[in-house]
Parts: C-alpha cells; sequence; structure tokens
C-alpha cells in the first residue's frame, strides 16, 4: 500500500531520530519527516497537512508548551505523540495541556528508547490508522467547516451514525456491551472521528439531536443482533446539561419503548466532562432514569469534574475509567496506583468497573490480576459498524477474544 499517512518527527538527536525514522519507514505504512527544530517544524505543519507529530519535548530552543500553542493558534491539524527523558507525571500533564488546546495526543514515549518502546510506539500509531480511515485519504483538511445546516442535514439523513466498540468481560472473554460511538460518513470529506465534529454540535446546541439518532441507531442494532440470537446490552453517551430538560428521562423511556426494547438493556454514560446548570437537575433526572430500568455510568473516570460525593450520591451502575489512567498501565507506576484505587473503590461501591483504552495484552493482564470486572480498547477491537458486530458476536470465539479469557 501507498506511503500516505505523514508524519513529522521532531527531535534535535540524530541517534533518536534515526531510529524512529527507521521503524516507521520500514513498514512501507508512513511517509517520514525529519525537524531538528522546532522552527522548522512549525514551517513544515503549517505549508504540508501531516496526520502525526512525534514531538521531543526536551528542546533547549522552544519549549513544548510554546510549541503546543503555536499549534493551536495556527489551527494546524495534526495528532501529537510526545517523547521525553522527563518523568511521566510531567509528560502526562503536558498531554492534557495539549488536549486543552484541542490537539489529540495519542500517546507518550519515554527515553531514552528502548526495542520494546519503539515496537508499542509503532502498534499504537497502526492502531490510530485502524481506528480512523479517513487518515489514509489525504482529505483531512485543516479548513474544515461545517455550518449548521450540514450538520443538521448529516443527522437527518443519517450520515452521522453510530459505531460500535465491544466491551468484553475480563473473566469470560465474552462480548457483553456495545459502546455507540459517533461517527460521520460526509459525502465530500469522506469517513470522520467524532473529535472533528462534536465542538460544532456543540456550537450548534445539537446535542439532544445527536442523543436521539444515537439512541435510535443503538436500539436498532440491539434489535438486529437479538435476531440473532444475541442480547447485548447498548451504552450511549449522554451530555449532562441535557440533564437540566425535566422531560429528557420520559422522552427516552418513550422511545425505547416505542423500539420494544427493555431499558435494562440501555445504559446511558455520563460524560465527566461536562456539568448541569442546576443540580437538583442531575440528581433527580439520574433517579429518573435509574427508576426507569435504565443503567448509568460515569464514563471517563478519573478525567474532569468528578469528585467522590458525586460518584456516591448518582445512583451510577458503572464506572468506566478513562483510558488516560489505563494506556501503558504496566509501565506506569503511578498509573498503576491510581488504577488500583479506582478499580478498588468502583467495586466497593458494588459498581461493575470498565477498563478503556486497553491495547496490549500487558495492560490487560494486570488489568485482570486487579480485578478490573471489564474492558473495552483496540486490543479487542475498534469501534465497527452494527453489521460488523454481528458478525464478531458469531465469531467471538476467534483468536482475539479467547486472547482476552487466558491472558
Amino acid at each position: 500500500m501507498p506511503s500516505n499517512y505523514k508524519v513529522l518527527v521532531l527531535d534535535e538527536q540524530p541517534h533518536n531520530t534515526k531510529h524512529i525514522h527507521g521503524m516507521l519507514q520500514a513498514t512501507g505504512l508512513f511517509d517520514v519527516h525529519i525537524a531538528s527544530t522546532a522552527s522548522r517544524a512549525l514551517s513544515l505543519l503549517e505549508n504540508h497537512h501531516f496526520h502525526l507529530a512525534i514531538v521531543d519535548m526536551d528542546s533547549p530552543v522552544m519549549d513544548v508548551l510554546q510549541f503546543i500553542s503555536e499549534i493551536s493558534e495556527r489551527q494546524m491539524n495534526t495528532m501529537l505523540m510526545l517523547v521525553s527523558s522527563h518523568s511521566r507525571s510531567l509528560m502526562n500533564s503536558v498531554s492534557l495541556v495539549a488536549k486543552e488546546h484541542g490537539l489529540a495526543v495519542i500517546g507518550t514515549l519515554q527515553k531514552p528508547y528502548s526495542d520494546e518502546a519503539l515496537r508499542l510506539l509503532l502498534q499504537q500509531i497502526k492502531c490510530t490508522v485502524a481506528e480512523n480511515p479517513s487518515i489514509n485519504d489525504g482529505n483531512m483538511s485543516t479548513q474544515r467547516i461545517f455550518n449548521h445546516q450540514m450538520v443538521e442535514n448529516g443527522l437527518k439523513m443519517g450520515e452521522i451514525k453510530a459505531w460500535f466498540q465491544p466491551k468484553i468481560d475480563l473473566a469470560s472473554g465474552k462480548i457483553v456491551g456495545a459502546e455507540a460511538l459517533t461517527r460521520w460518513d460526509h459525502p465530500e470529506y469522506g469517513f470522520m472521528m467524532a473529535g472533528s465534529f462534536l465542538d460544532v454540535i456543540r456550537r450548534y446546541a445539537l446535542q439532544k439531536t445527536l442523543l436521539f439518532r444515537m439512541l435510535n441507531d443503538a436500539l436498532d442494532a440491539h434489535l438486529l443482533w437479538q435476531r440473532s440470537g444475541y442480547t447485548v446490552q447498548v451504552s450511549v453517551n449522554l451530555p449532562v446539561p441535557l440533564l437540566d430538560d425535566p422531560q429528557l428521562s420520559e422522552d427516552l423511556f418513550q422511545q425505547v419503548g416505542a423500539h420494544g426494547v427493555e431499558p435494562k438493556n440501555v445504559c446511558f454514560e455520563l460524560l465527566e466532562d461536562e456539568a448541569s446548570l442546576e443540580p437538583v437537575n442531575y440528581y433527580m433526572s439520574t433517579s429518573k432514569l435509574r427508576l426507569k430500568g435504565f443503567s448509568l455510568a460515569q464514563d471517563d473516570f478519573g478525567r474532569g469534574y468528578s469528585s467522590m460525593y458525586n460518584l456516591i450520591s448518582t445512583p451510577f451502575t458503572e464506572l468506566k475509567i478513562d483510558m488516560s489512567l489505563v494506556k501503558g498501565v504496566a509501565d506506569d507506576e503511578i498509573r498503576k496506583t491510581a488504577l488500583i484505587t479506582s478499580v478498588q473503590l468502583g467495586r466497593q461501591l458494588g459498581l461493575t468497573v470498565t477498563a478503556e483504552g486497553v491495547e496490549n495484552t500487558r495492560d490487560l493482564q494486570f488489568l485482570r490480576h486487579i480485578g478490573c470486572d471489564c474492558a473495552q480498547g483496540f486490543l479487542f477491537s475498534a469501534a465497527i459498524s452494527a453489521e460488523e458486530f454481528g458478525q464478531l458476536l458469531i465469531s467471538e470465539s476467534n483468536d482475539v477474544y479467547s486472547l482476552s479469557s487466558s491472558a
């Protein structure tokens, strides 16, 4: 296949760039460019579209925070991989800064590089390619703008739709759930991930329309799989600000009932990076959802606005631990401590604990060791169409899922 996935490596040490350049180039999948200074990297990013920039944090000329600010201000649409000899905690902190600037950080790599670390880097990049097919078409414009009508049409015509990522029970290795993730199959721009357009959804106050679009797709998928003999709970992300609508829980209940699906087979995941305007509405709406029989998950735990009080006072049935605590946990003592504490907390509260972002067997083995209940991530499957998910259910005894039960 052609080398059309463009990668920029910014590192002032030629020895480091030689290793990374050789590893990526040897796959035949990547078009790799090298920049020995931050100014050169910015010039390349401004004049050419790169899908990924691997950035050394240790530059003495322009610090990485300034570099991140420059990328953000110039609206350079590229994902980042951060590498450094600094502590993982500092690398994680810088990653959060980049994410707050609206940039996607797919991982971190600590120097000095080892063969195993470089192998995991390659695996991470390949996973990203697999998750987002549109990055291979060279059609990811940095100036893409979606107006209100375009987004509304996308929702109405079903271009914006749900794809499904399986949730795996770590004890049995079986698929026990499916999370509906938003994708846009745009007639001009191609297949896009949610990060490309969710900000526009929020800007035009279309979160409720999107919620019901995703719920409808999830219910249709649930019935499709049920006709093949599989009953799989579907999960749909519910933006917390929508809980200020006192009618929301009843509207959701009516839509689920109209499909003939039992509420227990639907879980609403509350995104942790958003908050309700009125706490009383939050607690009233979550209580209504549970009383109607729906499951309720605290999503992205460990990343956003959650507090201990919120966790124990909301009628959750599931705790989903954010991928930032999960990815690379087997090699990170700080993450290990945070993850063990989170899993123990969830289980002591009687919640099903699910780890997101599982991408390698070492992290999976650690999760099993500490008693985590379920997992999602590239190790099992990226998000796929409802039809493809149905095929997974039929063939879930294949090597991918036997791995999860025997690792």
